[in-house]
């Protein structure tokens, strides 16, 4: 199974780049992390903003795979718990599906983009800054791994 991350931004931080391989290491052969970073759109003095948004999610949508279930991190997406979110990722791996989860860019994504969604989801009702969010989501798929695997990670 192929997790494809795509998402809207700069280069990252290396301590981003750091955290995100530690983690992409940690996950066994079977699942595969392929990240994506798509140039944000500049804003300037007086920008407008419904057509930043839009042009992101289209290119955003222009990155998803065929055939890849589209998953969109969104603030008003469903709130799920980790232990929910392990359960998730159990019937991704067992319907060997490729995953596609969306990070939009700092204005969020158009509604054409999170129409075409299957999963809407939020991380927390807390605000991150876009590279954390990246660590956060990679941590918590390997979390969600060692869940199913009785891997001494999580520890709840």
């Amino acid at each position: 199974m192929k997790i494809n991350l795509i998402a809207i931004g700069n280069k990252m931080p290396d301590w981003v780049d750091d955290a995100s391989n530690d983690f992409i290491k940690r996950l066994p052969a079977e699942i595969k992390i392929n990240s994506i970073l798509l140039p944000l759109i500049k804003r300037g003095k007086n920008p407008d903003i419904p057509r930043i948004v839009r042009d992101e999610s289209r290119k955003l949508l222009a990155a998803v795979p065929k055939h890849s279930q589209l998953v969109v991190l969104d603030v008003l997406g469903r709130s799920v718990t980790t232990m929910k979110f392990s359960s998730m990722l159990e019937d991704w791996l067992q319907q060997g599906r490729d995953i596609s989860i969306i990070i939009g860019g700092p204005d969020g994504v158009s509604d054409e983009l999170l129409s075409k969604a299957s999963v809407k989801l939020s991380l927390s009702g807390l605000t991150f800054p876009h590279p954390l969010v990246r660590v956060i989501l990679l941590e918590q798929i390997y979390r969600a791994w060692s869940i199913l695997n009785n891997h001494p990670y999580h520890r709840a």
